[in-house]
């Protein structure tokens, strides 16, 4: 005979939520609602599980990973969800059922969609997506000047909102390069406190240098000094042997080349950092910025033509969709997907992350500017669009001139070519093997 759902254990922490406007269980009781709009009025950081009868659904904000499997007991279905995939391992394992998890059978519950599982047998009938988050494209006129007010407006009424649910007295960090994302964040950041009638002496901007070098150290300190907040400035030096992206692999549970290289120099930033500062505590991102506003270099992935960049829905936020083919069940797709590379690390070590790019609100008001009609097909024209865009709407916002300089990722800025060349590895399969070995 077909058995219901007879056990689901949810493994993530109620105190790792992160909601602005509601208690948990209210966020709860929301995705259980048929309306796809009752999801959407959650703010704030949230990896939530609820269960009605036989039926589960499950929901995260864009910014954190939720996982799950399913698997059987004499008794009937069990249901396990985490944030982690060695957790779900670890759960089965001690209930006797460690045979039956590998870890592509783990499934990601991807961002902006309430998933709901019936389990109501065997076969187990798959998951259905219900989108919670769906903005308008396109509909801000193609007007810098007001395309950047309102980006950026949002970009600060997130950051506003979320200074005002941190206790105060407590130590702000931005993850600070320099470059675009993180310097309108940190300038947003510290209008913000001002704004709110609290000391900006609580933030500080750190900026990671792999042996003393990269390009991001003299591109911060050039950065604050035209800004004239040096005083905000501090440099974190590591080794380069400190940086293991094996480490990495295990600690984001992903292999992806880029998010590899990305989570190294995370845990090289948060274990300095906490070994710096034992009790910080919160710590903030320009993740999501370069999602946001397409500034990815197109030439580099043969997938990719501007058509397709411009002419699909948060198509870095979310990758080609959940009913694609290439749509990975096990991992997600786009941000959804790399989101680990900032969150697992910066959780290891013991922080609260705030990724402010990443919010509905910012990401709506980046999805209604015109792209298509402001690039014309152009590449340059798209690239040079986020500096336009946060220079303008930083100084209607807090009155600073934001520096604009040469856009790299992260992990090119830490560190020198050499050090680059030294420590990460030439093939992916490299990461994809450590990957499947740990599991093993």
């Amino acid at each position: 005979m077909d058995q219901s759902l007879h056990r689901v254990v949810d493994l993530v922490s109620p105190s790792s939520q992160d909601i602005l406007n509601l208690g948990v269980e209210e966020a709860r009781q929301l995705l259980l609602a048929e309306d796809s709009a009752a999801t959407g009025r959650i703010e704030g950081s949230f990896a939530l599980v609820a269960r009605q009868g036989e039926k589960v659904c499950l929901a995260r904000s864009l910014d954190r990973p939720l996982r799950y499997f399913l698997a059987k007991e004499v008794s009937g279905p069990l249901l396990v969800v985490a944030e982690r995939i060695d957790e779900i391992e670890e759960f089965l394992k001690q209930e006797g059922y460690g045979d039956q998890f590998h870890p592509s059978y783990t499934r990601m519950a991807p961002a902006h969609h309430v998933t709901h599982l019936r389990l109501i047998g065997c076969p187990d009938p798959n998951p259905v997506y219900r989108r919670f988050f769906d903005p308008p494209r396109a509909t801000s006129p193609a007007d810098l000047e007001v395309i950047g007010e309102r980006y950026v407006g949002a970009l600060y009424g997130e950051i506003r909102d979320w200074v005002e649910n941190v206790p105060q007295g407590e130590p702000l960090g931005v993850m600070f390069s320099g470059g675009l994302d993180s310097g309108a964040v940190l300038l947003c950041l510290f209008r913000a406190l001002l704004d709110l009638g609290q000391s900006p002496s609580r933030l500080k901007a750190f900026t990671l240098a792999v042996d003393g070098g990269g390009a991001d150290a003299a591109q911060a300190r050039e950065f604050l000094k035209r800004v004239e907040l040096e005083m905000l400035g501090e440099e974190v030096v590591v080794a380069a042997r400190e940086l293991d992206p094996l480490e990495a692999v295990a600690v984001i549970e992903d292999y992806k080349p880029l998010d590899v290289e990305c989570a190294t120099m995370v845990m090289a930033l948060a274990r300095a950092l906490r070994h710096r500062y034992p009790e910080w505590k919160y710590l903030v991102d320009g993740d999501g910025g370069d999602e946001n506003l397409k500034d990815y270099p197109i030439e580099e992935n043969p997938e990719l033509t501007i058509r397709s960049v411009v002419g699909n829905s948060m198509l870095y936020q979310e990758g080609w969709g959940v009913g694609a083919i290439k749509h990975s069940q096990t991992f997600s797709g786009g941000l959804s997907r790399g989101c680990v590379r900032g969150y697992a690390p910066l959780a290891r070590y013991g922080f609260r992350t705030f990724s402010p790019n990443t919010r509905p609100r910012v990401i709506a008001e980046a999805e209604a500017i015109p792209f298509a009609e402001l690039t014309q097909g152009s590449h340059e024209r798209l690239y040079a669009l986020k500096g336009e865009v946060l220079r303008r709407g930083v100084m209607a916002h807090t009155g600073f001139e934001l520096p604009v300089f040469e856009k790299r990722r992260f992990q090119h800025g830490a560190a020198s070519g050499g050090v680059l060349a030294e420590r990460f590895a030439d093939s992916p399969e490299t990461y994809r093997d450590h990957f499947f070995r740990l599991f093993t």
